[in-house]
């Protein structure tokens, strides 16, 4: 089986790849900004089912320094590289997101190109095409690019274009591959016991930490179709120079309705979920003085739909339904005890 680089080893995503690439097989070396941190992912990794730990690795490399990235593509045929930045929201400073995020993607494709390897399947967002776009948008596609300037647009959004057009630029005409991921909203089973991706919406709901559900519309994807969409990236020959979008190809899902689904499957431990819709005239209202809310402002009432045609004919992925994955990081936070009792 092959060699294969993930980097951000303690990720949400990147823990599922680990978890399914090792599962099929393969060779697995991960990237963690400190050694020391090794046990604790070993440790989360075994608490979601980790199997044949001997066949994973950790070395230590930062995305914000050249040191260690030599180290970590020496050998390998593949790369993962799903480590970015997460800062949803307004920062006071723009640039402490969007740089780590460009310059730690070109960091890593160059160390890649370098060593020789086959394909870099490269984690970008649907924040990348579907945000700050006007709500008269068709069926979002590969095509699609998100605006910088658009309604809405953050510095995470922001960070992502950029990072994915550099690494375009970059790889145009190399003899590495590049393959970009962009997942919608990232649902699902939690890995140990840190909050990641969209779960968060989910543990906020059951915590009672919403006091109602605004007129919004999430595509949501369950973070095992998306570690799954990343091994097929990595070896499926049509991938090479594409950019795939990884969804369900359903509608967007309400706020209202995930709140529903929690309701109608987790009894006494949804007693703290909101039934009550907000108004939109307040939400923006309150957007005016919370920027945090300015990004949710901007989308109130918009039914994005998601094309999965390149997915499904190019990965072959067949994603679980919205609701699976809603339902999956409930039940993985309750278990967890990172839901308040």
């Amino acid at each position: 089986m092959s060699h294969v680089l993930v980097t951000g080893g303690s990720g949400f995503i990147a823990g599922h790849c680990i978890l399914q690439l090792l599962e099929q097989g393969h060779q697995v070396r991960t990237t963690v900004r400190d050694l020391a941190r090794q046990s604790e992912v070993r440790a989360t990794l075994a608490e979601s089912g980790l199997t044949h730990g001997e066949n994973l690795s950790f070395v230590a490399a930062d995305l914000n320094s050249d040191a260690g990235w030599a180290a970590a593509v020496q050998a390998i045929d593949f790369v993962l590289h799903v480590a970015s930045p997460v800062h949803l929201g307004p920062v006071a400073d723009e640039n402490e997101v969007i740089a780590p995020a460009r310059e730690g993607t070109l960091r890593v494709l160059a160390a890649a190109m370098d060593a020789g390897v086959r394909r870099v399947v490269l984690t970008s967002a649907f924040h990348a095409v579907g945000f700050g776009q006007p709500h008269s948008h068709g069926v979002f596609t590969e095509d699609d690019w998100s605006p910088l300037d658009g309604p809405g647009m953050d510095a995470y959004g922001k960070s992502k274009v950029l990072a994915e057009r550099a690494a375009w630029e970059l790889m145009r005409g190399r003899a590495t591959e590049l393959t970009t991921l962009l997942p919608v909203a990232v649902m699902g089973p939690a890995m140990g016991h840190n909050v990641s991706g969209a779960n968060h919406i989910i543990q906020r709901s059951l915590n009672g930490e919403m006091p109602g559900y605004p007129d919004l519309y999430i595509p949501i994807v369950d973070v095992r179709d998306v570690a799954a969409a990343h091994l097929a990236a990595m070896t499926a020959p049509e991938a090479a120079g594409q950019r795939i979008l990884v969804c369900t190809g359903e509608p967007a899902l309400a706020l209202k309705r995930v709140g529903a689904v929690l309701r109608a499957n987790f009894g006494a431990d949804a007693a703290k979920v909101p039934t009550r819709s907000l108004p939109n005239l307040v939400v923006r209202a309150a957007s005016r003085v919370r920027p945090e809310l300015r990004s949710a402002a901007a989308d109130l009432g918009f039914v994005k739909q998601v094309s999965d045609v390149r997915m499904r004919k190019v990965l072959g992925l067949h994603p679980r339904p919205s609701e699976e994955a809603v339902i999956a990081a409930a039940r993985s936070l309750i278990d967890k005890g990172l839901v308040k009792p």
